[in-house]
C-alpha cells in the first residue's frame, strides 16, 4: 500500500475504500503527467486547430489530429496487449481480432447512419445494394441504435474472448502454442470477413461514413469530440491497469505469470485468473476499434491480419512490457516511425520495423522504459 493510502484512515472494517486504492494506483508524478497529457489533448489541441488559421505555425491540421487520433487507439490496444502478456505471460498474436470486431460493431452503427445519402440512395447499405440484398441480415437489426452498438463493441470480443479462452486455458494451452493458435483464430476470422456474403462488406468492408450521432462525422468539432473521447479512455484504461495490478488479483496473476505450478499448490485456479485478463484485454481491444473507425473512417478485414497483432506486440516490446507506461511509448515510437518511414522510405519500412524488433530484443529486453531506468540509476549512482 502507497504512503498516501496509508496516512489516512482506515474504516471501521480495515479495509481502504476503492475511491482511495484506485488514487493510490499512480504516484504523484504519473498523476501530473496524466493531468498534463489530457489538458493538452482536451484544450490545447482544439484551441490550436480551430483558433488558430492553417497558415499559422502553430495550427494542429486535421492529418495531426486524425494521426495522434489514431495512435491513440493503438496505444490502448497496446496497454491491453501488456495486461496479458506483461503481466499475465500470455503472448497472443490475434489481438488485432478484438480490436477489428470492435470496429466492425461500431462501424454497422455508422453505415446505417448514412441511411439515403449512399450512392444507390437506399435505405441498406451500399454494399448490400451492389449484391442485390433485399433486407438486412439479422444480425444487423438494430444496428441503428447507438445503445445497441455500443453494447455490441463490449459483448463481441467478450464473448469471443470468453468462449476462445475458457477452452484454451482449461486445455492448459501456453507457450509459443498458445500464440500460434490466436494467430490462426485471427486469420479465420480475417478470410471469413472477406467473404462478401457474410455480411460484412468482404474486401471493401465499411466507409463512407457521414454522420454519428447525428453529427457530420467530418466536421471539425465532431473529429475534435472523438480525439478527446480517445484520449480520455487512454487515460482512464491506465489508470484501471494501475489499479487491476496492484491489486490482490495483479498480484496472483504476477505470481501465475512466474510460477503456476506453485499458485495451482497453494490453493488457485489459474484458469479464472487467466480467462478474466484474457476477457478485459478483449474488450478493452474492442474498445479502442470503436474509437478508432470513425476517425480513420475505414474498416476492413486488413486489420485482422496476423501482421497487424504481430506489430501489437512489437509496441509492447520496443515500450517495456510489464509497465503500462512502457506500451504507449512504443506505440507512439514505432507508428511515428512508420508514418515517416512509409512516406520517405515505403519499401524499406518493413526491413526497419524487423531490426527494431531485433534489436529490442536483444540489446534492450525491457524496451525504452527500462534503458531509462538505466540511465537514471547509474546517473544516480554517480551523484552518489
Amino acid at each position: 500500500m502507497s504512503a498516501i493510502t496509508s496516512a489516512l484512515p482506515l474504516p471501521a472494517s480495515g479495509r481502504v475504500p476503492l475511491t482511495l486504492r484506485v488514487f493510490a494506483a499512480l504516484d504523484r508524478k504519473a498523476w501530473i503527467a496524466l493531468g498534463v497529457f489530457l489538458a493538452l489533448a482536451l484544450v490545447v489541441v482544439p484551441v490550436l486547430h480551430l483558433a488558430l488559421p492553417p497558415e499559422n505555425a502553430f495550427h494542429v491540421s486535421t492529418y495531426a489530429i486524425t494521426l495522434i487520433g489514431k495512435i491513440m487507439c493503438y496505444a490502448l490496444v497496446a496497454v491491453a496487449m501488456d495486461l496479458i502478456w506483461g503481466y499475465g505471460g500470455i503472448l497472443s498474436l490475434g489481438h488485432g481480432l478484438f480490436f477489428a470486431l470492435g470496429g466492425y460493431a461500431f462501424g454497422m452503427y455508422l453505415m446505417r447512419q448514412i441511411g439515403r445519402d449512399g450512392s444507390y440512395g437506399a435505405d441498406l447499405p451500399d454494399f448490400m445494394v451492389f449484391l442485390d440484398w433485399k433486407e438486412l441480415p439479422w444480425f444487423w437489426l438494430g444496428s441503428d441504435s447507438f445503445g445497441w452498438a455500443a453494447f455490441l463493441v463490449l459483448a463481441v470480443p467478450a464473448i469471443v474472448a470468453f468462449v476462445f479462452g475458457y477452452f484454451a486455458f482449461r486445455s492448459r494451452i501456453k507457450g509459443v502454442y498458445f500464440s500460434i493458435i490466436t494467430q490462426a483464430l485471427t486469420y479465420a476470422a480475417m478470410l471469413l470477413f472477406f467473404r462478401n456474403e457474410t455480411g460484412f462488406g468482404g474486401n471493401n468492408g465499411f466507409t463512407d461514413f457521414k454522420r454519428i450521432l447525428g453529427y457530420s462525422i467530418t466536421a471539425p468539432e465532431t473529429r475534435l469530440v472523438l480525439f478527446g473521447l480517445t484520449a480520455i479512455a487512454l487515460a482512464a484504461t491506465l489508470v484501471f491497469s494501475a489499479w487491476l495490478v496492484k491489486s490482490k488479483f495483479g498480484r496472483v496473476l504476477t505470481a501465475i505469470r512466474d510460477a503456476e505450478s506453485r499458485v495451482m499448490f497453494i490453493g488457485y485456479n489459474p484458469l479464472w485468473y487467466k480467462l478474466s485478463i484474457w476477457v478485459i484485454s478483449a474488450v478493452l481491444c474492442g474498445i479502442a476499434g470503436a474509437l478508432y473507425v470513425p476517425q480513420v473512417g475505414i474498416i476492413n478485414p486488413s486489420e485482422m491480419s496476423t501482421a497487424n497483432s504481430i506489430e501489437i506486440a512489437i509496441w509492447v516490446a520496443v515500450g517495456g512490457r510489464g509497465t503500462l507506461i512502457g506500451p504507449v511509448i512504443g506505440a507512439f515510437t514505432v507508428n511515428l516511425a512508420k508514418s515517416w518511414f512509409t512516406v520517405s522510405f515505403p519499401e524499406y519500412w518493413l526491413f526497419f520495423l524487423g531490426l527494431l524488433f531485433i534489436v529490442v530484443t536483444l540489446l534492450l529486453p525491457q524496451g525504452l522504459v527500462g534503458l531509462w531506468k538505466k540511465i537514471m540509476s547509474k546517473k544516480q549512482g554517480a551523484q552518489a
